[in-house]
């Protein structure tokens, strides 16, 4: 299943959660868990699945709709770390290691 990391947003990032707890999914059943889970509506559920599909994050399986997971959930948070990283740090790993570590013994 390995596929280069990509951008997933927090609406993206919940239904991949779902997939990644779950496996292959009919897009039915991920519009029932998510509408428990965070009171979204079918459309809304399935507007993020079509964008998912679209960026290559999910693979629509037919007959039924099926949505399988195209990525990783450990190679998006490599990708989310590095944009971290970069963003905040100006991609100085040890400056962000510095300041978990801080952060880590305050708590």
């Amino acid at each position: 299943m390995k596929k280069e990391a990509m951008k997933l947003y927090d609406s993206e990032l919940n239904v991949m959660e779902v997939l990644w707890e779950k496996g292959e999914l009919r897009a039915g059943e991920i519009v029932k868990i998510l509408s428990d889970r965070i009171g979204w509506n079918r459309n809304t559920t399935y507007t993020i699945i079509k964008k998912c599909v679209e960026k290559g994050a999910i693979k629509r399986i037919e007959p039924k709709f099926i949505c399988s997971p195209m990525v990783e959930r450990e190679d998006v948070q490599r990708y989310e770390i590095r944009e971290l990283v970069n963003r905040m740090f100006d991609g100085d790993w040890e400056r962000m290691m510095a300041m978990a570590e801080e952060i880590h013994s305050i708590e």
